[in-house]
């Protein structure tokens, strides 16, 4: 099991990337692929130990910069690190992809490079939010800022499974994000979606508003990139404000100060629930392998946890799942349509 990492993405690019790869090698004995300018990582890893001997470097002598067009993996840049590391996870060197650099690139690569898994129209990016009952899946949440009622189908069956493997749920709720509960809410778009998640074989409950991320009502929520990009980045300026304003309040008095330091376990507690790095990125649903693209500020911890993903997914073989189910879809739909 070898995971391709993108060692010259991010904004913090290569020093996490090589200790993030460092620490999935001594915690969960995960072998990396460190995909960049050998003269740049080789040095990181020399004092690793016996950790830093099982992470391979493979060269690669170009960097798709943010100001790139997401096409230039494909067009300009083919010895990129994002380009190579596809091509890796392509030629079966490796079992997946964790790249935190620029994100246009890695899910063009992705589609283009990797491929995408038959009958899936539309690979979308998953991310998993806290909530009051444990953990709430959101998709698409970027990948696709429009989407059909076809795609919404797909998004929710891909969701399903990744929810069933992340959660241990064996038949997880399905919501579609609207702007009330009622079937008769909502644009002409997500009517028509409110239909076809019904006809889909899986657990649908029906529409879920924005509330509904964080009550803990729903497994899963389906929506267009658009809109699932705006609520993750919301979620996550929202999860920074409180930890901040929660600082702020602890050191105005005394009396705040000492019940922080009695309930410290549980504030570390809360804060972890928050903490985008223990969930290592999010996955692109719907390519061949397993694929998960991280924040641009991602630290080590993150991309250790990132790696661990990919490597877990890869063992459950969730592109194959994946690839049934879609194809189960299909084949009602087209006796439906007979």
């Amino acid at each position: 099991m070898r995971i391709a990492v993108d060692a010259m993405g991010g904004d913090h690019a290569p020093r996490v990337n090589v200790d993030g790869a460092i620490a999935a090698a001594r915690e969960f004995g995960i072998t990396s692929l460190l995909v960049g300018k050998p003269a740049a990582l080789g040095p990181m890893l020399a004092g690793a130990g016996e950790a830093g001997r099982q992470i391979e470097i493979v060269e690669a002598t170009e960097v798709v910069e943010m100001e790139d067009p997401a096409t230039a993996a494909i067009r300009k840049k083919r010895n990129s690190s994002i380009r190579i590391a596809a091509n890796c996870v392509r030629d079966g060197r490796a079992a997946g992809l964790v790249s935190a650099g620029h994100t246009g690139a890695a899910m063009v690569s992705a589609k283009m490079v990797i491929g995408t898994i038959e009958g899936v129209d539309r690979p979308a990016l998953a991310t998993v939010l806290p909530n009051l009952s444990g953990h709430c899946l959101l998709l698409d949440v970027g990948a696709n800022p429009e989407a059909k009622t076809s795609h919404f189908k797909e998004f929710a069956i891909m969701g399903s499974i990744y929810a069933q493997l992340a959660f241990g749920k064996p038949n997880p709720s399905i919501g579609l994000m609207s702007i009330g509960e009622e079937d008769s809410k909502g644009t002409d778009r997500t009517k028509e979606a409110f239909k076809g998640l019904k006809e889909a074989g899986l657990n649908f409950i029906g529409n879920v508003e924005g509330r509904d991320v964080f009550s803990g009502k729903v497994d899963v929520i389906v929506t267009d990139g658009f809109t699932g990009n705006v609520i993750l980045k919301v979620s996550e300026s929202l999860s920074e404000m409180v930890e901040q304003l929660l600082r702020e309040e602890i050191k105005k008095t005394l009396q705040a100060s000492v019940g922080f330091l009695l309930s410290r376990s549980a504030f570390r507690s809360f804060k972890t629930r928050l903490d985008y790095s223990e969930y290592g990125g999010a996955p692109l649903l719907g390519v061949k392998g397993c694929v998960i693209i991280c924040h641009g500020r991602s630290s080590a911890k993150a991309v250790k946890n990132a790696i661990r993903l990919a490597a877990e997914f890869s063992r459950q073989n969730l592109a194959t799942k994946i690839q049934s189910s879609i194809a189960e879809l299909h084949s009602r739909d087209a006796q439906a349509q007979a």
